[in-house]
């Protein structure tokens, strides 16, 4: 703390120069040209101070003031303790600042702050990549000057922000942004957010629910329409009754099949338990799908070929492998036309265990393949009608797999055919002695 000199201190200090000033002039009979001197020089003293002052604040060559006696070491020791707070004040501010820019920039939304003319003053990183702005050129410039799209410039100038605006990204093709403003302290923050993974499964959800109802109604159309044909007190003709009934019977058998999947599938999506997990006899679970697989194969005549390692094991859940191996193989058997050729691979790929069905059917076009493990997706819906999938046997796979530290893997050529494959990693495998050691004990 610096000593603050007060009013009496002052006088006294005044009273201490002027008095000999005084003296010495009514000795020499000139009491009045000394005490001018004095104040001439008292004069010239203060503005030599007030010199250093305004040089010291001017140039700030040094944070420290210059060094003053009297009423202006009081002065410089203020305008020092004064400057030294208001610069704590600004390292304070410029943290605060720091600290604001980088908790916007760790928000997962594209933020840009507009002012009132709707010129930008500041926007994040992920601004940058969802809108295609360029910092800091673009400071200074109208936001719907670089976003031309006409539906976003009547939202921002309309200037009603309680709902958000849905748009599609002429900056990047197949991307929807979804757009909020929030007018705040004479400005205005424009959140952005990506969507499109929203709009993906709201458009699947609702493909789910007009699938489902549709595969529920076919069914339910022909049991009906046969139920009206019978009258309570006269049965149709034996013939009719027969084919009837057997129709009735296949449509509830795949009602039936529909809900059981969908169940399965239900239960395949909840939490899993790994320390469940049991050794599992591949080899001999892909003969038991060999042997269906063969008896399926009947009508089409296709070539089979299973390429098995006999000693490769895996640890898992047996009913849900099961269901991932045999859909696979089975669809293949469906969608590949009569008098093919079909390979089911099962060997050991460097340090993983690799499973793959290659067929040489029709191939599947690029833009179905990322949609194919969807809920009922189909890529010919009158062709699935007649093999009597249910659409669900490629997501019930997918996520068997997940659950199994794995993914389906999917390649495909128009007119040359397909490959779904997926491996299981080392952790999965089952060591050759322990397999062994079962064995003899069994």
């Amino acid at each position: 703390m610096y000593r603050v000199i007060n009013k009496r201190t002052l006088a006294k200090r005044l009273l201490l120069y002027f008095i000999p000033l005084l003296l010495v002039g009514l000795l020499v009979g000139m009491p009045f040209l000394w005490l001018f001197i004095g104040s001439f020089a008292l004069l010239i003293w203060h503005y030599r101070q007030l010199y250093r002052l305004t040089d010291w604040l001017q140039q700030q060559q040094s944070f420290n003031p210059p060094e003053g006696r009297g009423t202006w070491e009081q002065v410089f020791e203020g305008i020092y303790h004064l400057q030294h707070r208001n610069r704590k004040k600004c390292n304070e501010l410029s943290t605060l600042i720091a600290r604001y820019r980088d908790g916007a920039e760790a928000i997962p939304d594209a933020v840009v702050v507009l002012q009132n003319d709707l010129t930008i003053y500041w926007c994040n990183k992920l601004a940058l990549t969802l809108l295609g702005l360029q910092w800091p050129l673009d400071q200074g410039q109208r936001l719907d000057n670089l976003i031309r799209e006409p539906k976003f410039a009547h939202y921002i100038q309309r200037g009603k922000f309680t709902e958000p605006l849905e748009l599609e990204s002429s900056f990047s093709i197949g991307r929807v942004l979804e757009f909020r403003v929030m007018p705040y302290a004479n400005q205005i923050m424009v959140v952005v957010r990506d969507v499109t993974r929203l709009k993906q499964l709201e458009q699947m959800r609702k493909d789910f629910v007009a699938n489902v109802s549709h595969e529920l109604r076919t069914p339910l159309t022909v049991v009906t329409g046969y139920l009206e044909m019978m009258d309570s007190d006269m049965l149709p003709p034996p013939g009719v009754w027969n084919k009837a009934q057997t129709t009735m019977l296949e449509q509830c058998k795949r009602m039936d099949s529909l809900v059981k999947q969908l169940l399965s599938l239900s239960r395949i999506e909840g939490a899993r338990k790994q320390n469940n997990d049991k050794a599992i006899n591949v080899p001999q679970l892909l003969k038991y799908i060999q042997t269906e697989a063969e008896s399926l194969n009947q009508q089409k005549n296709h070539q089979l070929i299973f390429d098995v390692d006999a000693s490769l094991d895996i640890t898992g859940a047996e009913d849900e492998l099961r269901s991932a191996f045999s859909n696979l193989v089975f669809n293949a058997i469906h969608y590949t036309q009569a008098n093919g050729k079909i390979t089911v691979c099962w060997q050991r790929n460097k340090d993983q265990a690799y499973f793959s069905v290659t067929d040489n059917g029709d191939g599947i076009a690029a833009e179905h393949i990322n949609r194919l493990t969807e809920r009922f997706y189909r890529v010919d819906k009158a062709r699935s009608r007649t093999t009597g999938g249910s659409g669900l046997g490629l997501a019930i796979t997918k996520h068997v797999l997940t659950r199994h530290q794995s993914e389906l893997n999917i390649s495909s050529v128009l007119g040359q055919g397909s490959c779904f494959s997926f491996a299981f990693p080392s952790n999965k495998i089952v060591a050759i002695a322990n397999k062994q050691q079962k064995q003899s004990e069994s």
